[in-house]
């Protein structure tokens, strides 16, 4: 399938992981890794096979959960399932993991499994969220998310398909992701989520129908969007509205995702005619003081905005027909944790 990111081998004697319970999705990841280290549960040579597999695992993750913090702590919940399963002869866990011929299928099973779980927790969460909730930026110049080398590849993780999949349940937008992202097979996605092949076929039908409505669209080559998002930058910079209008579509959107915990609309902000006078009104006129940076997110150009050396917001745009038709941006700190680790050169 064009796009997709490499994934496990076919899975014919694969021995499945136990079904997980809704409790599972929950474990303080952080803490229990320490503590299996210090049992001796997990050796080094399984840690050091388990690290092979994480940046994937993490791919997969952020696809199903659109966070990437979230993210996190499901492949490191995959990890302590890892550690501990027991071998067949009951000599402890994190013995010889007899019955897992392919480890990487074993753990993409068992991550998206975990992932389920905490879709479903997730939207009732969302469902109380404060103003606009939006998925959490990731850069991606590093493939953080896998290569995005095709136009496909880039749209995959783009904060448009995010959103996007945010309308499925949460099995159809596994199968979604399997299909797509990691090119499963439908047998192989059936297999993967305990399904009849018949009905993951049925499930990924009304999955892109979903994603694939007539609203979608795509944004431009990145060279495009680039210099559309500099002359966007340029213009703010300058105080020039005149100019800003020609560079946003009529019906353009502006959207702010602060969580209750900084300062941003509840409701998005529609039309040129606002969006322009939201800009002149506010982040332009405080614009001075703050530095900004171009750079790639969720496999598109966007924008890094700091303050006194703090990233306090990474905005995303859209384009149709040559124009900006979608802004967004996220204020949140909370969502903002995963770009400033990246951006100090932590290890992730």
């Amino acid at each position: 399938m064009p796009g997709a990111t490499a994934r496990a081998a076919p899975r014919a004697t694969q021995r499945r992981p136990a079904a997980l319970g809704d409790g599972d999705a929950a474990s303080p990841a952080a803490a229990a890794v320490g503590l299996l280290w210090h049992a001796g549960s997990v050796t080094t040579a399984l840690a050091e096979e388990f690290e092979t597999h994480r940046p994937r695992l993490f791919s997969l993750a952020y696809r199903m959960l659109g966070s990437a913090a979230e993210a996190e702590d499901a492949v490191q919940d995959a990890y302590l399932r890892w550690g501990h399963r027991p071998h067949p002869s009951g000599s402890g866990a994190g013995a010889e993991r007899e019955g897992i011929e392919q480890p990487a299928a074993w753990l993409t099973t068992v991550l998206t499994r975990l992932c389920l779980n905490r879709l479903t927790s997730a939207r009732a969460r969302r469902e109380r969220y404060v103003g606009p909730w939006l998925p959490e930026p990731v850069l991606t110049a590093d493939g953080a998310l896998g290569p995005l080398e095709s136009v496909e590849q880039r749209d995959a993780v783009s904060t448009a398909l995010l959103l996007l999949l945010e309308r499925l349940t949460p099995v159809e937008r596994a199968v979604y992701v399997l299909r797509e992202a990691f090119a499963y097979s439908h047998r192989e996605v059936a297999e993967t989520l305990d399904l009849s092949e018949a009905n993951a076929r049925q499930l990924y039908r009304r999955a892109t129908a979903h994603v694939a409505a007539p609203e979608r669209r795509f944004s431009a080559e990145p060279e495009r969007l680039r210099a559309l998002v500099e002359s966007f930058l340029a213009a703010a910079r300058d105080g020039d509205l005149s100019r800003l209008e020609t560079l946003l579509a009529k019906d353009v959107t502006w959207s702010g995702d602060g969580g209750g915990k900084a300062r941003a609309g509840r409701r998005p902000i529609e039309g040129r005619t606002k969006v322009v006078r939201f800009l002149a009104g506010g982040a332009i006129k405080f614009a001075g003081g703050m530095d900004f940076q171009i750079t790639e997110v969720n496999g598109a150009p966007g924008l890094l905005i700091r303050e006194d050396a703090q990233l306090i917001a990474v905005a995303t745009f859209e384009l149709r027909d040559d124009v900006i038709a979608e802004m967004r941006a996220v204020v949140n700190p909370d969502k903002l944790a995963y770009v400033a680790r990246q951006l100090a050169g932590e290890r992730l």
